[in-house]
């Protein structure tokens, strides 16, 4: 039973792990959560430029929006056994790069998943104008927009010690850093307790290769959402609290 001080409930009493307090804002952002609006996210930079580290912050900030990483979406379908996944094994088995339609139709089986009914973030698509271009008329289909697109700015050179001290969690891409953010217990998930893994394409000269892919492809995806008016640039070279503080200050109208 909960002490009272001074005939008041002490509100600092514990609740099934929760304090009075905790439990009652847990409750009131599951209301406020209820009639949020649907929001649809792109996350676009470099490797190494944090969005797989702010992506789940803003699920949870944005009440609940699926955080769809292209491989991880690739993996999934290719894991589900349907003939799509079929079809996906077969060309990443043989080192083939996944075609434009095909893509397109992974991310709409992502979009349309359980998890992603109050919207998403996609992170690592589109690569490219043409993917943009397509995923355009995808959403319109669906009588859908973007509503922003979050550029990572950030400096080549500030990228190879962030790739190469880079650890994952593999079952929810949480990602962490040995120097810049790191683990509570050495080489654990924070969360689950299960082993990071260090990704072998998380090497400087696996990076030098993504980068000219980056500049040479996707670079121009941040001209063509400009030219719309929905690109919002961070400066993604400051430390972590101050990253996440501008996607807070450029999203803000998500907020409201």
């Amino acid at each position: 039973m909960a002490e009272e001080k001074g005939g008041a409930v002490d509100q600092s009493v514990v609740l099934g792990g929760l304090s009075t307090s905790a439990l009652l804002a847990e409750l009131q952002r599951r209301s406020d959560c209820q009639d949020a609006p649907h929001r649809r996210y792109i996350f676009i930079g470099p490797p190494g430029s944090g969005k797989g580290t702010h992506a789940p912050r803003l699920s949870t900030a944005a009440c609940g929006l699926c955080h769809l990483s292209t491989g991880d979406i690739l993996r999934s379908v290719v894991a589900s056994g349907s003939d799509l996944g079929k079809k996906l094994k077969t060309t990443m088995d043989s080192g083939g790069l996944v075609d434009d339609p095909t893509m397109i139709e992974v991310v709409k089986t992502g979009i349309a998943g359980p998890t992603c009914k109050k919207g998403f973030i996609l992170d690592g698509f589109p690569r490219t104008v043409e993917q943009a271009s397509k995923l355009d008329e995808m959403l319109a289909e669906q009588k859908v927009k973007l509503d922003a697109v979050v550029n990572f700015k950030i400096d080549d050179s500030v990228l190879t010690e962030r790739i190469v001290g880079r650890r994952v969690h593999p079952a929810s891409g949480r990602s962490y850093h040995v120097k810049f953010a790191p683990p509570k217990v050495d080489g654990k998930d924070d969360v689950t307790g299960e082993p990071l893994v260090h990704r072998t394409d998380d090497t400087e000269a696996a990076l030098q290769k993504r980068l000219g892919k980056f500049h040479s492809e996707t670079k121009p995806v941040i001209g063509y959402y400009g030219s719309k008016g929905i690109l919002k640039t961070i400066e993604a070279d400051k430390p972590m609290k101050a990253v996440w503080a501008q996607i807070e200050r450029e999203l803000a109208l998500a907020r409201k």
